[in-house]
């Protein structure tokens, strides 16, 4: 039955690549710490609006490479935060950790925070059909090919377990080349525990894709970087313009 496979598991090497980038060593030991930084950091970065945490390992430094969609409340004022993380991981560990916090560009289209915002919601008492249909129209908004979102457990506080399924566009699960983005969140209610499933597609791979878990963040430093440069000097330039002309 195909329809149980995880998706990002099942796209591995093809367009997915590893959130942990390491090998060699004690095995279990090193799985046991990323799965100790992860819950940490998920639970102490919950406002952060979290994507994913990818973990490498060199022989003495764990870099942790933070997506979020607000960056700012990991740095905190003048990077307080992020030294106060460093040290709490290190307690964790036992070794140096180096942080890098990116931003998600576009949170609306990434299924971990669609998810996790849709289970915030519906603890905080809004309608559960309200919570997914608002998710979806802004998902399709943003340019996602199509969008399926599973809610299960005692919805809208009913006596008996049941699941639903809101869906927009395409989805297409088999097609491995789909770029699919797949996530599972848990709103703890009055009621007991609900399960939301979004699968979101953005779209199909063609070619060979860089499965780098980090793929893309440098050119769009560099671009960001050359567009600020680009102007910094039309600014300069402007100056330059009117004090000739006030003269």
């Amino acid at each position: 039955m195909g329809q149980k496979t995880n998706p990002i598991s099942n796209r591995i090497g093809i367009t997915r690549g590893w959130d942990s980038n390491w090998c060699g060593g004690n095995y279990a030991e090193k799985i046991k710490e990323d799965y100790d930084i992860r819950k940490y950091l998920v639970s102490r970065l919950a406002k952060a609006s979290l994507s994913k945490i990818v973990i490498e390992r060199t022989l003495k430094l764990i870099t942790v490479t933070i997506h979020a969609a607000r960056p700012g409340v990991i740095i905190g004022r003048e990077g307080k935060e992020v030294e106060s993380l460093k040290e709490e991981l290190k307690k964790i560990t036992s070794k140096e950790v180096q942080i890098n916090i990116f931003e998600v560009k576009k949170p609306e289209v990434d299924a971990r925070i669609v998810a996790d915002s849709i289970a915030r919601q519906i603890e905080g008492r809004v309608s559960y059909r309200r919570a997914i249909k608002m998710a979806i129209a802004t998902a399709m908004r943003m340019g996602a090919e199509g969008i399926k979102v599973q809610i299960s457990g005692r919805v809208g506080g009913a006596e008996m377990a049941r699941n639903e399924m809101i869906k927009e566009g395409r989805t297409p699960l088999h097609t491995f080349r789909a770029d699919i983005d797949y996530a599972l969140a848990e709103a703890h209610t009055k009621v007991g525990v609900l399960g939301i499933k979004v699968w979101i597609c953005n779209g199909e791979v063609y070619g060979k894709k860089d499965l780098s878990p980090n793929a893309g963040i440098a050119a769009q430093q560099a671009a960001q970087n050359q567009s600020r440069g680009g102007r910094g000097g039309n600014d300069r330039r402007r100056r330059d313009n009117r004090r000739r002309d006030n003269k």
